[in-house]
Order: C-alpha cells, then structure tokens, then sequence
C-alpha cells in the first residue's frame, strides 16, 4: 500500500507523517524547493526573514502536535498567559491580560480597564460577549450573516467592533470584522476568549519559520522511510489512481491533494470533482507585512496591537532573524486589499510615520532598511456564505482525497486549521487502504 500526497504545507506534512506512523509508505511531492508552504523564509543580506508573521494560540492542539511529530516544540515560546500591549497613537497603552478566574470571567478584569474603549462600550462588549457564547458555530445560518452586522446589533459601534473585536476576529479570519462570517467569528471568539481560561495564550516561533516546519519535515519523513520530491511539477491526477509528475506517472493506491483550491480543482479529473464546482467562491484574501529595521530598539514588547491607526500588529524580529544590532520590526497587515498593490514607497511613507506616533523610541530612530512582502492569496476570503463551498476531505473518486485549510475543517484558513485537515485527510486514506486490502 502507497500513498503520493502532493503539495508539502502544513497540510501535506501533517498528512504524510500521520500515515508514515502507522506504516504506510508516503511519497511528498512539491513544486517548491522547500517544504512549509506558506510558511518558509527567506535570507536577505544578514536577515532570516519569514515571509508572513505566523503565531498560534493554546487551543491550537493539532499544530502543538504536529510540532511534537517534528521534535519541533523547543523552538517556539508560549506566553504564560494571554497578555498583549494595545497601542493608540496619542493615547497611553492599553492591555488586555487573562486573570487567574476561571472562564468564562477570566477577561473581565482586563477588559472592565480596557482604556480606549469609553466605559458604556466596555459594558456593551461584555452583554455582546455572553450572546456569543451563546452561538452555535456550526449553525448553517450564521454563515449567512457577518459578524460587523451581529454585533452592530448589540451595541457595538464602528470603534468598538475595530478597538476590541478586530484585534481577535481580523487577525484569525483575515477579514475585516464587518466581513467576516459569523460562524467562523463565532468559532473563534467561543474558542479562544470563552473556553479553557488559557485558550487564547500566545505562541511565537523563536528560530525562522524553514527551521520549524519545512527542515523537521524533510529530516522527519526521511526518518520515517519516506520520500520527498522537491521542485517536482505536477500535471494531472488519474482516477487510478496516479500522479503525472514532470511527465511520468506514479502509481499508487490513494492520493492526497493538499494544495490550494484552484490547483486542486485544475489537477483534479472531471469525474472527481462536485457538480456544481463551487470552490472558486472561496476566492482569495491578502496578507501584507512591512518589514522595519531600526538603528535602535524602539519597542520593548515581544508583539503589540494597534487600533486607531493602519498598523494592526507588530513583531519584533531582531531575534529570529539574526539582527545583530538595531531592531527589526515586522508589521503584519491582514486583509490588506487596500495596501497588496501599493508600491513600497508608498508603504514607508505610511507606516513610518505611523510607527513614530505609535512608539516614542521610533521618533529618534534611523530607519535602515524597508522592504514588503505580500501574499496575495494567504487565505480564502472568509465571509459570509464561504461555509458551503468548502469541500470535505472525499472526492467523488475512489482513493483521492483532499486536504488544505480550505476545506471544511471548522476552523478558519490557519495554521491549525490546515493540520487538522492532514489529520482528517489521513484517517480517510487509511479506512480506503484497509477496504483495498480486504478486496
């Protein structure tokens, strides 16, 4: 029994090991010559630079065990308890901190002393809090209805749904809140805000993104007997099944397709597929990060949010990326349709000036060195109505299954959403084997 699964993201990885572990013998086979997908890095000059800011929070379990299958798990660093610094420009920081109180009270505190929220807001945001509790996720209809309009609905103003709600639900979707579904948003706030008191702790990666997921993965299935065909391009998939790589057919007896939706459905037989195809609904949303490397230190916090101002999130990178003096800065910008196209002059000539009101350091600071990244296509857009297009992990063909972030794990396009979708995408191959076995 051989399985070929293509495309090494974390849904592919989590895929092969998965079935590597119980026996079956995986070949990863990757256009790209690296594995991680969209999480992988980058040398420039000095730097080790990731190409996107990728963080996890302590309910993501199945990416804390991928990274335990990779003997990754000491290179990453989780808060002892959710704990973030809120910026406003003119205004002092805020933080929003769990207290030792069981959940669901455990944010009150925080939120009761949440300075750039006016206190009649605070007390809206704690009634919204509670209905969102209240919400079934997996109910069809709040996938039909944005989380801006729900919450709208219970007092939350413009302010209030970008200084408070934003931080969590733009983040996790990529989506801004007043275009986010809310089922997902839904998810996401239950999840993480309103579930075990430590749900929402943070987890950064202390090397560069190639040394914890693509490199462990490369060495791990080696380990395991198994193999990995870099820079390898894959035409078609038969109903066989086999997979066309560079010309040749490989044979085996399942495949996985854990690539992005349009691939799946170009590579994907006729046959396979679901009438009607509607994954092109899924579409695309972008992910933008301006990279900022300081003569001197000018944040004193690992991370911090900002509202009232176009920087949502900042990173301090100097670490990660091997910066030997200064500070480097990355500010992550999620559903950035706004700024993907903007050039990046355009994009210093915003952010730095805006990182100047945010932080007093950066005022006297030199700015040595900007550069941008982009992802055009970081995630599917995640809106209202994006629940039904999202495909299980079966196709209508024997033997070929998919797995990817976009399809219906439950979870947003995430991280922990695309392990989540390996795991289930295996489990499903494995029942498949043991049919063709008993044939």
């Amino acid at each position: 029994m051989s399985v070929v699964v293509v495309g090494g993201g974390l849904a592919g990885i989590s895929t092969a090991i998965a079935l590597q572990e119980t026996g079956v013998p995986v070949t990863l086979v990757e256009a790209r010559p690296w594995l991680g997908g969209a999480t992988h890095s980058f040398r420039r000059d000095e730097l080790s630079v990731d190409n996107g800011q990728h963080v996890y929070l302590r309910c993501c379990t199945a990416y804390q065990g991928l990274l335990r299958r990779l003997r990754a798990e000491h290179l990453v660093r989780m808060q002892d308890r959710f704990d973030v610094a809120v910026l406003r420009p003119g205004a002092r920081p805020a933080r929003l901190r769990r207290s030792p109180l069981p959940s669901p009270l455990h944010m009150l505190p925080s939120l009761a002393r949440y300075s750039h929220l006016p206190v009649t807001d605070r007390l809206r945001a704690v009634l919204a809090s509670a209905g969102l509790q209240r919400l079934d996720p997996d109910d069809p209809a709040l996938d039909l209805r944005s989380a801006g309009a729900w919450l709208a609905e219970r007092g939350q103003r413009p302010w209030a749904r970008e200084a408070l709600w934003g931080l969590f639900i733009t983040a996790a979707l990529n989506a801004e809140v007043d275009d986010a579904a809310l089922g997902l948003s839904a998810m996401v706030c239950r999840r993480a805000l309103f579930g075990r008191p430590d749900a929402a702790d943070i987890g950064v990666p202390t090397v560069p993104l190639a040394e914890l997921h693509g490199g462990p993965a490369l060495r791990r299935i080696a380990e395991m007997g198994g193999t990995v065909r870099l820079k390898a391009k894959v035409e078609a998939v038969t109903t066989d099944p086999k997979v066309i790589v560079d010309g040749v057919p490989i044979a085996a007896d399942a495949v996985v397709l854990a690539v992005p939706h349009e691939a799946a459905a170009r590579l994907l037989p006729a046959e396979a597929l679901p009438q009607p195809l509607r994954w092109h609904e899924l579409d695309a949303s972008p992910i933008v990060n301006v990279h900022v490397v300081y003569d001197r230190p000018v944040l004193d916090e690992p991370f911090a949010a900002a509202v009232g101002s176009p920087v949502q999130w900042i990173f301090d990178r100097s670490g990660v990326a091997g910066l030997r003096d200064g500070q480097y800065l990355a500010i992550s910008l999620s559903a950035a349709d706004r700024w993907i196209d903007r050039p990046t002059a355009a994009l210093r000539a915003e952010f730095v000036p805006e990182l100047a009101r945010l932080l007093p350091g950066a005022r006297g600071a030199r700015v040595r060195e900007l550069f941008v990244t982009r992802e055009r296509r970081a995630t599917f857009r995640q809106r209202p109505g994006s629940r039904s297009p999202r495909p299980g992990a079966a196709t209508r063909a024997r033997g070929l299954f998919l797995a990817g972030a976009w399809t219906d794990t439950g979870w947003p396009d995430t991280m922990e959403g695309a392990v989540r979708s390996g795991l289930t995408a295996a489990r499903l191959v494995r029942r498949h084997l043991e049919g063709v076995r008993d044939r």
